[in-house]
Parts: C-alpha cells; structure tokens; sequence
C-alpha cells in the first residue's frame, strides 16, 4: 500500500515540496527561489511559467531525496500563495501575463473609484473582505481592462483565471482540471462565502466574465489526477487549500477561539470562529477557515503585508546581516535607551489600518543608532502589527463570552527565540511554538493524507501537535503600555490623510 504524500508549498519567494511518510514525518525536502519583478512603483509580478518549473525542480529534488519514484506517491496536497492572480491560455496552458502578486498595489485606484460609489458594504456583505488592492478581484479586472483583446477572449471561454492553485493543478493534470478550493475562491472578492459560490452581481460590478473561472470544491476533494506524461505518475491531488488556512490547519486550530499567527514574507493571523460567520467592527476580514464535507468553518483575520520581508530588506537593501537568522542575535545587542521604530509600509498597511498609500518610515534615530537598533525595530515591528490584530479580534470575537484565545505561532521567523520572546512581551499573553515549524505544508499535507484513509481524522491530527516551547510575558507593564503608545503615534505618522479621515468618520 502506498503511504507516502507529497505537499507543494508555492510560496512568494520560493517554491518547496516535501514528502512525509505514514507517520508524518519528513523523508525528502527540496526548495527553490525564484524571481521577483517590479516593473513600477508598487507593483509585484511573478513568472507563473518560472514557477511551474520551479514546481517540477522541487518535485524532482524531494523525490530524489527521498529515494522514491513518482509511482510511490499516494497523494497531493497543495497550498499556496493567495492572491496572486494568474490569467492562461486554456488550450495551450501559455501564461498570458505575468502573475500580479498579492502584494501589488496597482488597482489602489479602482478600488477608490469602487469605495467612492458606495460599493464597499456590498463586497463586504458577501466576501467579508474590503475594497483592498490585495485581492484577486481587482487585479483580474485590471487585466481585462488593459490587455487588448482579452476581455473577448475570455467572454469565448479561451482565457482560464486563477490564484496559484489552480494554475499548478491544471499544469500537473495536462490541462484537464481547472478548480480551486473554498479557501482560495474567498480570496477572490467575487465569491459568495455565505452562499459558497461565485457571486453575478459582484463579478457585474468588476465586470469578469463568468467563463473565465475554475470550479469550487471543499478543501479534501478529488481536484484531478497529474499526467503521467508530465510527473512520471498518476496521482491524485486530493487537498488544496491556501497559506494561510492550511496553517491553520497544521496548527490544529479546529476549535473555535484558536488562532495561529503566521510569520513569513507577511504575517497572517487567523481565529477560529466556528460556525460562527462573525463580522469585524474593526476592519478585520472575514474569511474562510476552511470547508470539509461541505460545512465550512470561518475565521476572522488580520493581515499585514511586510513581515520577514523587512528582515530580507536589512539583508538585502541594507547589507546589515548576512543572513535572516542574524537578526534575532543583533536586535539582543540593541541599546536598551534608545527607542526606534519601523513601520514597514513598503506596500502600504494592511489590517486594521488599510492603506495602500502609506509608505515605510523610521523613528526615533540618533548618531548613535546602528545596525543592531534597526534589526530590533524590524522584529519589533512584527510583534507591534500582531497586537493591533489580536487587540482588533478581542473585541469581535468578544473574549469575555468565548475565552481568551490560544495562540499558536509558526513560519521562517519563529526560530527566533528573541522575536518570540518579544512578541509575548508586547502581546501580554503566552505564545506558542510547535514542535515543527512547517505547519503550512503540514496542513495541505493532511488534507490530501485525510481524505486518502491514510492520516487520522481532525481529533487525531489534533492530538498529534505537540508544543515545543511556550514563551509567556516577562515586560514591565509601564514600559509595554509605552512602547505600543510609541508604535501607534508613528503608524498615525504614516497614514494618508485620506486614510486618517476614513478612520475617524467610523
């Protein structure tokens, strides 16, 4: 019996897959960067073709690494950067731009335009997102706008859309399957999460022609099977689902008031609200958790765009560090006194602020401050934008009826025992590090393993994560409440007036 199962984890900056066995550990792991392109300000675009190849390298390199054959793989599981928008050609699978990636700011415009006509509570009413350049929604409309000739051609049925599952499935099945899964779909801001389907009147108002779009399935689904021709096998993908979620997912945040906090190129937290499809009173998104068995579970979440990305930004703007990993050591030396602050608005400012015009600055600097001071306002900075999150979903998910949430941390930039450290420090609440630190793969792998028979049901995987450390508040409470006090008056330092006016009507 085959117990082996491949994740993909298409990642902004990077494309990796690993193999687990039937006891969910790690047999073989490849990774593999690829470009990034910015053609004008605020613009982010990907090669979608560089991915798919990146895709088979990595494919290749787990397999090699595991000492296994496609033929060993039971099943796929997929996730995924969300977002980013991927337009092909259907018959020849040609990409027929470069991917717009979630981080572009691009259609700020459009969204303006849309706001100003009082479409908002519209989007939101069904998406549960905002009017925001983040999601696929805009960018897509963006692109029938300005390429000549496609609007035609995908109301003919020849253009295929999709976030990067979707294009990746419809590679690895030789074109026959063109789907995604609820999790991505809610990130279009044209699908209807209450309803659970792409939405006519919002797909009117962006004008997007219906024919364009992939099929919606549950999280574990059949999504297709690869072609021999082109992995080696046939096999079936049986789990997709997008980052974040599927972080939630290998955090085992099943229950309602679990939250995961992601720390990657952004930092993505979600809470778990069960059943429960809970509208934010402050500015939060509501979303898709995910769907198995055709219940879906919904969360509330807070994004915000730079997170690591800063850190990468001290590498490699600043030649400060060598690598990411020197940050933690550096920020340690940092001189106590002296109180600089980053506010990475490198592509504006996400939850709960929404502002794509913002720009980054920073305070505070003296002749004295160096490299050191820097590398802690950047990890600091994460542990700042995780409080307004946390702060913001305390007052949704209302703590005193439902408990206080648990939170559990995972990503690249949670290695760091200084960062982690200081985050329960600004958070005043103990913060949770697994064991292993992958849980986005972890997640996508479970799925695909689940719905193969081959893995243990939600109870079971739930009782299989395992805390590795637990960091609780050390921080004096007068110097917590200061140093948060100094974040938010730089952050209202950042803010356009437009947005600074948009806050203070509500």
């Amino acid at each position: 019996m085959k117990t082996h199962v491949l994740a993909i984890d298409q990642g902004t900056t990077s494309t990796r897959c690993l193999i687990f066995d039937g006891d969910m550990r790690v047999v073989g792991h490849a990774q593999e960067e690829f470009p990034q392109y910015f053609p004008a300000s605020g613009w982010v675009e990907h090669d979608a073709e560089e991915i798919w190849q990146s895709t088979l390298s990595t494919l290749a390199g787990a397999l090699q690494r595991a000492s296994l054959s496609p033929s060993d793989i039971a099943a796929i599981g997929i996730t995924n950067q969300r977002e980013t928008t991927v337009i092909w050609d259907r018959k020849t699978g040609k990409p027929l731009h470069r991917a717009i990636v979630w981080q572009d700011r691009r259609t700020a415009d459009l969204c303006t335009r849309l706001r100003e006509a009082g479409l908002e509570p519209l989007f939101r009413d069904k998406t549960g997102l905002l009017l925001d350049p983040y999601f696929s929604g805009t960018k897509l409309s963006w692109l029938l706008d300005t390429e000549p000739g496609l609007r035609a051609r995908a109301e003919a049925g020849e253009v295929c859309f999709g976030t990067i599952d979707s294009w990746l499935i419809f590679r690895l099945t030789g074109g026959k399957s063109h789907v995604t899964d609820a999790t991505n779909a809610s990130r279009t801001l044209i699908y209807d999460i209450g309803a659970n389907r792409f939405d006519d009147e919002l797909l009117g108002q962006l004008n997007i022609p219906r024919a364009m779009l992939p099929e919606v399935k549950d999280c574990a689904a059949d999504f297709g099977v690869t072609d021999a021709a082109i992995i080696g096998a046939e096999i079936p993908i049986l789990g997709v689902a997008g980052d974040q979620q599927a972080a939630t997912i290998g955090n085992a945040c099943f229950e309602g008031g679990m939250m995961k906090s992601t720390y990657g190129t952004g930092c993505f937290a979600l809470l778990n609200t069960g059943k429960d499809r809970v509208t934010s009173q402050n500015r939060l998104l509501t979303t898709i958790a995910y769907r198995l068995n055709g219940e879906t579970t919904y969360a509330l979440e807070g994004s915000i765009f730079i997170a690591g990305a800063a850190v990468q930004w001290l590498r490699d703007g600043l030649h400060m560090i060598e690598k990411a990993s020197d940050a933690g050591p550096l920020a340690e030396q940092a001189d106590p006194a002296q109180r600089v602050y980053m506010v990475p608005a490198f592509t504006g400012l996400g939850a709960p602020w929404w502002d794509p015009d913002a720009r980054g600055a920073i305070f505070g600097l003296t002749r004295a401050t160096g490299p050191a001071e820097f590398a802690r306002a950047a990890l600091e900075s994460d542990a700042f934008q995780t409080f307004d999150l946390l702060d913001a979903m305390r007052r949704d998910w209302q703590t005193a009826a439902h408990g206080e949430t648990i939170l559990r941390v995972d990503g690249g930039m949670v290695a760091s025992d200084w960062t982690m450290q200081r985050l329960a420090d600004i958070l005043a609440a103990p913060v949770d590090r697994p064991v292993f630190l992958e849980t986005t793969v972890l997640g996508a792998a479970w799925l695909a393993a689940s719905r193969a028979g081959l893995w243990p049901d939600q109870a079971g995987f739930a009782a299989h994560w395992q805390r590795e450390r637990r960091f609780t508040p050390q921080s004096d409470e007068g110097e917590r409440q200061a140093a948060i006090a100094g974040w938010r008056d730089c952050v209202a330092r950042c803010l356009t007036p437009s947005s600074q006016a948009n806050r203070s009507s509500r």
